[in-house]
């Protein structure tokens, strides 16, 4: 997967990686594929583990500096008529992937529909719940207006009842996959989820734990979400 350095600082041997897929990496110096320079910004190639990053190398190798006739400003060669501009991923190198509620929805439907590793902040949980809710009375509402205009909302309106299901079945992994890394990003185990099992109450405890505020610091199921101040 292609990928750009957020931040690696040298003496840690630790650092930062924003993957093509919007989401957010760490990596260490045990993780390169070769010894080379990771300046922010800088383009590179790795391979996907969990919230890790691994074999990571540079997509292309640094060249000698021109000689000093022909140095161009970057400033005038980014801004001149045509230049190409550096590639970003995400909303941009500096910002980290999209952070919207409606980015968010989108994510756990597409990338994330099988994701159980890493870790969601509380914005990312709500952002999907309220999408998800919206889509659901759009899709009912759509189910009623078919069943009315083939008149069978005076028996059991299957058209409703069908597409509904349907949507609900479909977006079960995704929602199991969010409430797994809810839970990872306050610091548990995503076996926890379990207790949505539990009648009466469990459904009471996730709806605690997707309260609760991020961990504001790394733990071991990866950094702190893109958009928490730590």
């Amino acid at each position: 997967m292609r990928g750009e350095v957020l931040h690696y600082d040298e003496d840690q041997g630790f650092g930062f990686i924003t993957g093509a897929d919007g989401n957010r990496y760490t990596f260490a110096r045990e993780d390169l594929r070769r010894e080379a320079s990771m300046a922010r910004g800088a383009a590179i190639e790795f391979q996907p583990a969990g919230g890790r990053a691994r074999d990571v190398f540079p997509i292309r190798a640094q060249t000698a500096s021109p000689p000093a006739a022909a140095t161009v400003v970057p400033s005038q060669a980014e801004n001149a008529p045509g230049a190409r501009q550096p590639q970003r991923f995400g909303r941009s190198a500096e910002n980290g992937p999209a952070t919207s509620l409606w980015s968010y929805f989108w994510q756990g439907l597409t990338e994330n529909y099988f994701n159980f590793a890493g870790r969601a902040r509380r914005r990312e949980y709500w952002g999907y719940c309220l999408f998800w809710t919206i889509a659901l009375i759009v899709i009912f509402g759509v189910g009623l207006f078919i069943d009315d205009a083939m008149g069978h909302l005076d028996e059991l309106p299957a058209v409703t009842v069908g597409v509904c299901g349907a949507f609900v079945l479909a977006t079960i992994p995704p929602w199991i996959g969010l409430n797994v890394r809810r839970l990872h990003d306050i610091g548990l185990t995503g076996w926890l989820f379990l207790v949505v099992f539990i009648p009466t109450i469990g459904g009471l405890i996730i709806l605690v734990f997707a309260l609760i505020p991020t961990q504001a610091r790394e733990n071991q199921w990866g950094p702190v979400p893109a958009g928490v101040r730590a």
